[in-house]
Parts: C-alpha cells; structure tokens; sequence
C-alpha cells in the first residue's frame, strides 16, 4: 500500500529516511526550513581580497567502523568524493617538539594494534603508558547497554582505574572530545564506552578515519537531492513547518499561530480527518504518516502531547553543546598532512582544507574545537590573538608565514550534551502517537551525536514506519 509520507527536517537523518520511504514505493515529500540540504553539514562560499573559498561550516570526519553513514555515501553516489585511510595514524603535535609522535595501527588484531604506538607515546610516561594499556581492557568490558553505566562520568571512571590528568587530556580526550563532544569530566561513561568500544578496541580496523574531498554541499546536499528526485520524492526547501495537526483534527502542536520553530528544519502535522496535516505558512499538507527529523527542541514544541515518554522541559535538561572552528588562510604552505591533532595546547585538530575550499595558492587551515563552551561567545579578534601563536607552537612554517584570512564559524547547538542520564532523555524512533516517528541523533541510537549516529536515526525511524505500514493498519490506529 503506497502511503503520503511527510519526513520534516533535510538532516542526514531526514535525507536518510526519505530515501528509505521512497525507496520502498511510498509517496515522499520532505519539507526543509532552510534553501538547503544538509543540516548542520553544509557549505557556504567565502570572497574576500580577491578569494572565492568553499567553507563548511564544521570539520567532519567518519570512521571505518561507521557503516551506516558509508552506506549512505554509497547510496548518494559519492563513495569516491571522501578519503579513508588505509590504516588509522594521527600525527599528534605538542608545543616546541620538532616532530610528531603518531598514534598508529599495525596489522594485529584489537587492542594489540595500538601496543607499539602507545610504548612510544612520548606525552606520557612508560607507567602512564601501561596503566592506559590497563584501563583499556578493563572498558573493554563496560557494558554501555546497562542504565547504570550512564549514571556515571567518563572522567571519574578513568581515574578509578589509575588514570592521571595528563593520561586523560593526552590520550583519552584527544579521541574522546572530539567525538563525544565533550570533556571526559562531563561525559557518559555508557556512550564513552560506546566509542572506544565501536572505535579502538573491538576491531582493528574500526578507527581509521575518513574525511570528505569536497565542500559538504557536494558530498550530502547537492547529491540528496538528486537522489530523491530521481526516487520520485518531492523536497520542498525554504518552506518552515510551523505545527502539527493529528488525524481526526484535534489540538496544533508548534507554533501554527506564531512565528517560526526556533532552530527547526521544519515539521509534521495531522488532519482532514484520516490525515496528518503539515502545517505551513500558507498551506496544510495532508500526510499518511510523518518522520520528524528536527532539533530536540523543535521536535518537542511539535510532538503532540504524550508521544513521548518524558516530562515537560525534556529537551532543555538534554541540552546542546557547541564546536567552533577557527579558519586560517595563509600565504604558503606550512603542514605537509591532511590533519594533525595537537596535546598541550588549546589547538585541539587542524585539517587541511586548501583543495577543498578551491584555494589556489598559499594554504588553508580549520582548527576544530569540539566542546566549545570556552569559545563560543569570545570575540574573534581574541581568538585570533590566542590561536595564531599556539598554532606556531606547533606549526614552525607559521612564523614565516602571512595570515591573509582569519575567521570563525560557530555551531551553538552542534550536538546534545552527552552527560550522565543522557540515555533516558533520548527517545525511541516509534512515538506513542500512531503514524508518527523520530529521527535525529540525539535519539536513541546509542551512538553520541555525530553522522553516524544521524544515519542510524533516520534508519531506525522508516523501518519502523514500513513495519507498521506492512502491517496493513491505518496510522490514526497503528500502535
């Protein structure tokens, strides 16, 4: 039975449940509030001094063992616009020292593969060494699935098991940060577990890591909407949702009489008596049933009351944290590696970004900072003032170099704050409302906030639409 699908929200999370639906013969049409796809990975042009730069607007990467979002990629026809390592190693750069120490894999099998790095590690000291080597196996065995493992923080786990500061901000958080987005301190032990688990200690290979060859536009959302063109679904960008009406008719949830959902991508709505309604500016748009794939506090001013299971104010205790990343354009070149990831000091990643964003001559640097708290209101002249010289610490070519252009992106609500009870604040793709369903990373997915874990969200949300539509039930009855 075809059905009208409304997927709100133009994510990798929406991209990938319309696909889903569409994929299966169902009627798709999927409203996005902004002239794009993408979500929070997109790209936008930069001319300044004569330059023409292709910016996105975050550093993203991916790893091996992110199957789902590869997938993706495979699906939108753009496998070979990304890199992927043949075998994980980070340079990793501390202030003064003439050359890196690398973080490398070999060909032995988890957690063997990292033994001959972590022997050399020079940050630490040889007793740090094994008792990180100690501490590894012991997470091993952290069952992240348990509540009671999201109880607890990541950072007070690890000194419990013999863990120093330096241990932590050397080696733990030069991962950790950067894909939970947050400190060790302030993290879930349940998803840190997660990571290492899924990343460094189960499969070799899981951690080498990936990174897009072109601006995101023309890896997620110049290529999405191709592809569900060619699926037959409709996309209708620059149109915001402004609530949702259940079937039947009953009460709007969001904002139809007001003006637009705070940082929503739009959303699902009910009405002409067996349809969802979509509520637009001008415009009810009826619909079998509804994906919405939008922030968490979008997604709770338009779920209708009692579709989850949590109290009011849900999405405000889940909360956000914010990445910025700090732009360098320089005259020559001064780092001879697509990245580097830098320990004692505030420079947390720099990523190479000259080919990419269409520069000619000279070179282009993004310092990533992840867990942003500290940076995301500081002026970027102060900024500027902090990190040209700490990126001179570790790049000696800076001296010699001239900054020709210096600016900053900031994502305020990049990801939700993964702190301890995370888990119960993130619900499932099924809702208590028939014929409505949920995408995002910030559901149940049980990955931290990141591409990965988006793709699985809009997975997870058309599978479990087409099971209740294989069914053969109504939406208004489908429980």
């Amino acid at each position: 039975m075809t059905r009208r699908i409304a997927v709100i929200g133009g994510g990798l999370a929406g991209i990938t449940a319309a696909l889903c639906c569409a994929d299966a013969g169902h009627q798709v049409t999927l409203f996005e509030a902004r002239p794009h796809l993408g979500g929070l990975t997109h790209s936008f042009q930069r001319g300044r001094l004569g330059l023409d730069l292709d910016v996105d607007n975050g550093q993203h990467v991916f790893l091996r063992c992110c199957t789902s979002y590869r997938a993706l990629l495979d699906r939108l026809g753009v496998a070979d616009r990304v890199a992927l390592q043949p075998r994980l190693a980070i340079p990793i750069r501390t202030p003064g020292a003439a050359r890196p120490v690398w973080l490398r894999r070999t060909g032995l099998p988890a957690p063997l593969h990292l033994a001959g790095s972590l022997l050399g590690y020079r940050p630490l000291t040889l007793a740090e060494r094994a008792r990180f080597a100690l501490a590894a196996l012991a997470l091993r065995r952290v069952d992240p699935t348990d509540p009671s493992t999201d109880e607890h923080t990541f950072g007070a786990w690890l000194r419990r098991h013999g863990q120093s500061d330096r241990a932590i901000a050397a080696l733990w958080e030069l991962v950790g940060v950067a894909t939970l987005n947050s400190r060790a301190d302030d993290a879930s032990l349940s998803l840190a577990a997660t990571v290492f688990q899924e990343g460094l200690l189960t499969d070799a290979a899981a951690a080498d890591i990936g990174w897009s060859l072109v601006p995101l536009r023309e890896l997620h959302g110049e290529p999405a909407l191709a592809c569900l063109a060619a699926a037959g679904a409709q996309v209708r960008t620059g149109i915001a949702v402004r609530g949702l009406e259940p079937p039947g008719g009953g009460p709007i949830a969001g904002s139809a009489g007001g003006g637009p959902i705070a940082g929503s991508a739009g959303g699902p709505v009910g009405g002409d008596g067996g349809s969802w309604q979509v509520v637009t500016d001008d415009a009810r748009i009826p619909a079998d049933q509804v994906i919405l794939a939008v922030p968490p506090a979008a997604a709770e001013q338009l779920l209708p009351a009692g579709s989850v299971p949590l109290p009011a104010g849900w999405s405000r205790r889940l909360g956000s944290v914010p990445i910025v990343n700090v732009h360098v354009v320089l005259d020559r070149p001064v780092l001879d590696e697509p990245f580097i990831a830098g320990v004692g000091t505030p420079v947390q990643w720099v990523f190479d970004r000259t080919a990419q964003s269409g520069l000619a001559a000279g070179q282009y640097l993004a310092v990533s900072l992840s867990a942003a708290d500290g940076f995301i209101d500081t002026p970027t002249a102060a900024l500027r003032t902090q990190f040209l010289p700490a990126l001179a610490e570790l790049l000696p070519g800076m001296r010699a170099a001239e900054v020709t252009d210096f600016f900053v992106t900031r994502e305020r609500h990049a990801t939700f704050r993964p702190a301890p009870g995370t888990a119960a604040l993130r619900p499932p793709a099924r809702t208590a409302t028939p014929g409505l369903f949920l995408a995002g990373a910030w559901t149940a997915t049980g990955w931290p906030a990141t591409m990965e874990s988006a793709v699985r969200s809009g997975t997870a949300a058309a599978d479990a639409l087409l099971v209740q539509t294989q069914q053969g039930l109504p939406a208004r009855t489908a429980s």
